[in-house]
């Protein structure tokens, strides 16, 4: 009787904690403590040095029924439980005649099946996504029909309800992959498209500072010859000036030899 109240308990819709939280008190973990302690200290006469203490370490212990609670179980391979209900760690959607639920559209052909058969045709979850819409409304307005005339009779009605959602909700369900492979695809888009807008300012910001080094360049030469006129003072005439008498000079040179 208190199993079957504590299983109700846990299938609520707000489950109260697990009732194994109550072991874990101050005293409890104390206990465990001198127990690992003690435990420490037979190793060390034997030898070992490890005080690593691991889940499965942990389990080889010789505890007390009221602290097997605070001891890591092992790790689910098969099988667990969430809230009353079972789960696997399968990610394989089972089918609906695995759960023991009538199925209302066929089976969807296997990458096997296509192949060895070429008139195997992939489902087409949107034509049997649009039936089972079509018929929750019939079902709707008949269960309608049937709660004004006897809703006596109301359960087998609610029952093919129910059996619609349940078809509607796995063959989205069936969807997932689909979802999960396209979700991947605009992600990987996005990352690309925020890779090529850097690498579009980046080549923004190089011909920038080329320009800015060209300006840079182009004003430290206009400098060097303001410094190199600064350091010969004389004008264009006086050069001339200059190489005329240079070439009198020469002259007068020649004429004497």
């Amino acid at each position: 009787m208190a199993d079957a109240t504590e299983q109700r308990a846990v299938a609520t819709a707000f489950a109260p904690p697990p009732p194994l939280w109550k072991h874990f008190t101050r005293e409890n973990i104390d206990k465990l403590d001198q127990i690992k302690k003690e435990a420490l200290k037979k190793d060390e006469e034997v030898g070992s040095k490890a005080n690593h203490w691991s889940p499965a370490k942990l389990r080889s212990l010789e505890v007390p029924p009221e602290l097997r609670f605070l001891v890591p179980p092992e790790i689910p391979t098969g099988e667990y439980t969430v809230f009353g209900e079972p789960q696997t760690l399968s990610t394989t959607l089972p089918s609906l005649k695995e759960q023991g639920i009538e199925q209302l559209y066929p089976e969807p052909a296997t990458e096997t099946d296509q192949a060895s058969s070429q008139t195997a045709q992939p489902l087409n979850h949107a034509y049997y996504l649009l039936k089972i819409s079509k018929s929750l409304l019939l079902n709707f307005l008949e269960f309608v029909g049937i709660l004004a005339v006897s809703p006596e009779q109301y359960e087998s009605k609610v029952e093919d309800l129910r059996n619609l959602f349940i078809n509607a909700h796995h063959l989205l369900n069936l969807y997932r992959p689909h979802q999960a492979r396209e979700s991947l695809i605009m992600m990987m888009e996005e990352q690309l498209r925020r890779t090529k807008e850097e690498i579009t300012k980046m080549d923004q910001v190089k011909m920038e500072i080329e320009s800015l080094m060209d300006q840079l360049e182009a004003e430290g030469k206009g400098l060097n010859r303001a410094a190199k006129l600064e350091r010969n003072p004389e004008t264009s005439a006086e050069r001339e000036m200059t190489a005329e008498n240079a070439q009198l000079v020469w002259g007068l040179l020649e004429k004497i030899n």
